[in-house]
């Protein structure tokens, strides 16, 4: 595993911002890092980087250790923080020669070029970072991330300030990266985690309480919603008989129709309308949204 976190805990004074939480990533997945304000997401994520240390448990990043005082460990990651910190005074490309230098990057003017391309700041590179708007900011803030070609990628809010177009671009940049790398991924914009990630991990007061693929967070096997519209009234009664119906709802024209059988529900209502002679309009799955069922996991 590229990071394996195990029972880690961080007090502020009395208050746990996370409380004995475990999971790990594997290298080639990109896992959105999901929670409301004040969860614990950014606390967890500095820890994983090392910034912040933790009161108990352990973090592994390429099975090393990590420690706040372990430089080995930052070698493999690459951070980008909610807050993307930059030297405003400096120029785009100053900056990221600065930052490589840092991590005594061979061959470094041909490295910085190819991030300058790779985040689109080519019409942008001789201008003070101060002048930037503020999506341009964060194409230099995830440039200084990549910089290093690092292993692992912690992003906290990776695409704040991108217009529409710009976001697309750094959707399609990261899954592009996220093949051969370790991505955590954290965000409000619920629509980015179901266009990019692979599996979703949903922390709530300190505690993570959903870890899993999307498609199994979303929509458990075992409950199944299917909407259905029929060309004629069918009762409420004549639903319920169809095997594998466990509830039904009246909504708009149709029915939302939900069952545990592990048959598929389509299957069972259209082999009763067939039986019965009702004539079909509309029949499809209905599945939860993952804003859903973040909702649900961590409202009050």
């Amino acid at each position: 595993m590229s990071i394996e976190v195990a029972h880690l805990t961080k007090f502020y004074g009395e208050q746990a911002a996370v409380n004995d939480i475990s999971f790990s990533i594997k290298k080639g997945e990109i896992v959105g890092f999901l929670g409301p304000n004040g969860a614990g997401k950014s606390t967890t994520m500095k820890m994983i980087t090392g910034y912040v240390p933790p009161n108990s448990g352990t973090i592994k990043v390429n099975d090393v250790l990590v420690d706040v005082d372990n430089l080995e460990t930052r070698k493999y990651i690459g951070y980008l923080p909610e807050n993307n910190p930059l030297y405003l005074d400096m120029y785009v490309k100053e900056y990221l020669e600065f930052v490589g230098s840092i991590y005594k990057i061979r061959n470094l003017n041909n490295r910085v070029n190819d991030m300058i391309d790779l985040v689109g700041l080519r019409s942008e590179h001789k201008k003070l970072i101060g002048s930037l708007s503020k999506g341009y900011k964060q194409r230099v803030g995830l440039a200084q991330a990549f910089i290093h070609d690092p292993q692992v990628l912690i992003l906290d809010e990776p695409t704040s300030g991108l217009d529409p177009n710009q976001l697309v671009e750094i959707r399609e940049l990261i899954k592009v990266i996220g093949t051969q790398k370790t991505i955590m991924l954290s965000t409000h914009i619920l629509q980015e985690v179901e266009a990019i990630c692979d599996r979703v991990i949903i922390i709530n007061k300190g505690v993570i309480v959903a870890n899993n693929q999307q498609d199994k967070l979303v929509e458990p096997r075992e409950v199944q919603t299917v909407y259905v519209e029929f060309d004629g009234k069918i009762s409420e009664k004549l639903l319920l008989s169809i095997s594998g119906v466990s509830k039904v709802r009246a909504v708009n024209e149709g029915w939302l129709v939900e069952g545990t059988s592990e048959q598929d529900l389509r299957k069972s209502i259209s082999q009763k309308a067939q039986a019965e002679g009702w004539l079909i309009m509309t029949l499809q799955i209905e599945k939860k949204s993952l804003e859903q069922f973040f909702k649900e996991l961590t409202k009050s």
